[in-house]
């Protein structure tokens, strides 16, 4: 004959199958701010790419971006506080904004200038998202137009 089980064997169970949905969350939540965290020092890190590694693999994006009739690409998109200032002198324009560039992205920048610019490439630093309404992320764009 079945049995049916007591309402505090049902509430123990209940508490069990939560318990083990919270535990799956706090892993995933867990897994994905270490992806988070690896992500920001690999752009905190320098690329270790020469001059003539990243003209090589810029030649790539460039053309891939010319055959399909742009005239721009987003070459790089990092989080707002990569920046000394959280993005803030970017979302304003400052004269300047440059110099709150950390890690990849100020890398990127300076290259750009240093070998991009003289070609007549224009580099742009935006805030492409706002979260809640405050400034999110930096896409980087390099265009040719």
């Amino acid at each position: 004959m079945a049995k049916l089980p007591s309402a505090k064997d049902l509430q123990m169970k209940i508490a069990e199958i939560e318990g083990a949905k919270a535990s799956a969350a706090a892993r995933i939540h867990a897994a994905a701010e270490a992806e988070k965290e690896a992500l920001l020092a690999k752009l905190l890190s320098p690329s270790g790419l020469s001059d003539d590694e990243v003209i090589e693999k810029a030649g790539v994006i460039v053309a891939r971006a010319v055959e399909d009739g742009r005239t721009s690409v987003q070459v790089m998109r990092f989080p707002n506080h990569l920046c000394t200032d959280n993005g803030r002198a970017i979302n304003q324009a400052e004269d300047g904004w440059e110099k709150t560039l950390t890690g990849r992205p100020k890398e990127l920048y300076e290259f750009w200038a240093r070998r991009l610019k003289p070609l007549g490439y224009h580099l742009r630093y935006e805030i492409v998202d706002y979260p809640h309404g405050m400034p999110g992320d930096v896409g980087v764009t390099l265009s040719w137009s």
